[in-house]
């Protein structure tokens, strides 16, 4: 099956648990699901991720399959397998961390974990219907998760239900302490373009919840989209640029890690000041709202067979990339729709209030499905 890479089976009785196979598990080789790290040497230690799902008692089953280096969004792989989607066949299961994610979709795990650099948690989350999270940067540790160094990466769970997903939380981060939601929280909508079908689900739960809400702009939006990918780029290709001399990545990867290459250190720069731009009207408008609310993805996951036109799925990231530039913390939330397709509501929180943001989706979702709503 290609949702898992390799079995193993550790720690104790607690919640089933499964990492991406960019997270070191001590005596398997980390892959990141290419050929060109196939005879990769086993890790010797675990990442400070798995030893604290370990210590909490979590049983650590497997590790998932994903896009090739993680450098993608569709969770097309050539070499492992594509993954399949388990609640939506025949369409993509998103990347890169698309194993985690259609794992959780599959019930094959109580939750799992995934990086995000630029929507990788949030995408697949919205395409497979499930709950992912990208906690603020540097929140939970990335030691022993490739790559290793990053201005944008965040190890992020996956899970069917808001509160496995705290539970995750809680096993990964030990700083995290849940929260309640004391107050009505105010969403602040932020005003993008979508495709009209995504946009009715977005606009149908706001109103549903019957919460205070406003519209809010981010000027710098679209800046940070582009910005977000200069940096990818450079920190990828600083990371795996070196495997192309093997000739074993994947044609499709291998294309994009050249291009990767040639990022200037101008363009670095101008990104750099974009991030600060960017960073500072989030937080603006977080000071206005408790939370800023938009689509996961602009459009319904497409379908596999349409997905290998690389200008076709550009664009997938358009709503999440900017926030991992930014660094703050940001939910996708599964929806339904008339079509029967997944849509993905996102929350994005003040950095450092992970406990909060996640508190008020509960709030939020309580509001939308009490048995007392009229």
């Amino acid at each position: 099956m290609a949702i898992m890479i390799e079995e193993v089976s550790l720690g104790g009785s607690g919640p089933t648990v499964m990492v991406k196979d960019t997270i070191d598990v001590a005596g398997l080789a980390t892959r990141a699901s290419s050929r060109a790290l196939a005879n990769a040497a086993p890790a010797t230690a675990h990442a400070d991720v798995v030893q604290a799902l370990l210590d909490k008692g979590c049983h650590l089953v497997a590790k998932t399959n994903l896009h090739e280096l993680a450098f993608g969004t569709t969770g097309i792989n050539h070499w492992t397998g594509t993954v399949p989607n388990p609640r939506f066949p025949g369409r993509i299961p998103g990347g890169s961390s698309s194993g985690s994610a259609a794992a959780v979709a599959a019930g094959l795990a109580d939750f799992t974990l995934g990086t995000d650099t630029g929507g990788s948690v949030r995408i697949p989350a919205c395409c497979c219907g499930v709950f992912g999270f990208k906690p603020t940067f540097g929140r939970v540790s990335r030691r022993g998760v490739m790559p290793a160094h990053t201005s944008l990466d965040c190890v992020g769970p996956f899970a069917a239900t808001l509160p496995m997903l705290v539970t995750a939380m809680q096993a990964i981060d030990p700083t995290f302490s849940p929260v309640s939601m004391l107050a009505e929280p105010r969403l602040g909508v932020v005003a993008v373009q979508a495709s009209a079908p995504v946009q009715r689900v977005i606009d149908a739960t706001v109103a549903g919840s019957r919460l205070p809400s406003e519209v809010v702009t981010l000027p710098s939006l679209k800046a940070a989209y582009d910005a977000g990918m200069v940096v990818i780029n450079r920190e990828t290709f600083d990371a795996c640029g070196h495997l192309l001399e093997t000739g074993l990545v994947g044609a499709d990867i291998a294309g994009r890690l050249a291009a990767a290459g040639t990022t200037t250190m101008q363009a670095l720069a101008e990104a750099e000041q974009v991030r600060v731009q960017f960073t500072a009207e989030v937080d603006a408008a977080l000071r206005q709202v408790d939370v800023l609310v938009l689509p996961t993805m602009p459009e319904f996951p497409l379908a596999v067979a349409d997905a290998a036109d690389t200008r076709a799925v550009l664009g997938m990231t358009l709503f999440v990339r900017p926030f991992n530039l930014s660094g703050h913390p940001a939910l996708s939330i599964p929806l339904g729709s008339a079509e029967g397709l997944p849509v993905g509501l996102q929350l994005v929180g003040a950095k450092g209030a992970d406990e909060t943001l996640l508190a008020i989706a509960g709030y939020l979702l309580e509001r939308l499905y009490s048995k007392h709503d009229c």
